[in-house]
């Protein structure tokens, strides 16, 4: 089956790459930016072009792996064809192609992606919708030769796994770049973090994360936390950790 890719960015990067390495057909490349599309072409050895108008209408499988917030208007501006039309976004509907595409579906792997960084791709989980079985056999087949975890959902459902993984992964990702900038501030630098962010990852690949937590917000430790807002200059910062302090010690009582 022939692929095409609508989007260079970090997902279609990453993705395109390790349907290719998989012995899948990439054929074109899409993109806004002649940088973007042309860079990511001569990656796979593909075609690329820079207009819609001028994306090969022979495919079958156009995976579409843009922002959010184009989707639907690149969608819009795609013409018609008989292939089969897939998504990469976590909080968006499958019905976003109707009207659009006769054969559409989603494809969402459930994990970062940066251009510049391969990812183990056979253990990420990939979330599969279609809209029709003889499509859902399809993506099974495209997603089953990069990843050992594949499986179907819902629209409404894949909005939650989109919603934990920004709270999982975005948020976290923030509390890194805090920690960072406090340590940096008195001139410590950031590796002094990694084992315990490297700990902390692998304790709750053992066991819930709830049962993981540690610190004096789950002790409800009041003289170390009085102490700790204390040193936090920024009054968003102050907040923030105590909005997180609450939260977790009421998970405790609560017993989550």
């Amino acid at each position: 089956m022939d692929i095409v890719f609508i989007g260079a960015g970090n997902l279609a990067t990453r993705l395109s790459l390790e349907m290719q390495r998989a012995g899948l057909k990439v054929r074109q490349v899409y993109s806004r930016t002649e940088e973007g599309a042309k860079g990511l072409a001569e990656k796979l050895d593909c075609d690329w072009t820079c207009s819609l108008d001028d994306v090969r209408e022979d495919a079958g499988l156009y995976i579409f792996a843009v922002k959010d917030a184009v989707l639907e208007g690149v969608i819009s501006q795609m013409k018609p064809n008989g292939g089969l039309w897939v998504h990469t976004a976590g909080s968006i509907p499958m019905s976003v192609f109707e009207g659009y595409a006769v054969r559409h579906g989603v494809f969402y792997p459930l994990q970062t992606f940066s251009k510049e960084k391969a990812v183990a791709f056979c253990g990420v989980p990939v979330f599969l919708e279609a809209s029709s079985e003889e499509d859902e056999r399809i993506l099974e087949c495209v997603a089953g030769a990069v990843s050992g975890t594949v499986r179907f959902l819902s629209s409404e459902k894949r909005r939650f796994v989109h919603l934990a993984g920004v709270f999982a992964g975005n948020f976290s990702n923030y509390m890194y770049a805090v920690a960072a900038k406090l340590l940096e501030g008195q001139g410590i630098g950031y590796e002094a973090l990694l084992p315990l962010i490297i700990e902390t990852a692998g304790k709750v690949a053992e066991m819930s994360p709830s049962a993981a937590q540690t610190g004096p917000a789950v002790r409800f430790d009041e003289n170390v936390m009085a102490l700790q807002e204390s040193l936090l200059e920024d009054g968003d910062l102050r907040e923030l950790y105590r909005l997180i302090s609450r939260g977790i010690y009421k998970d405790k009582i609560e017993g989550l």
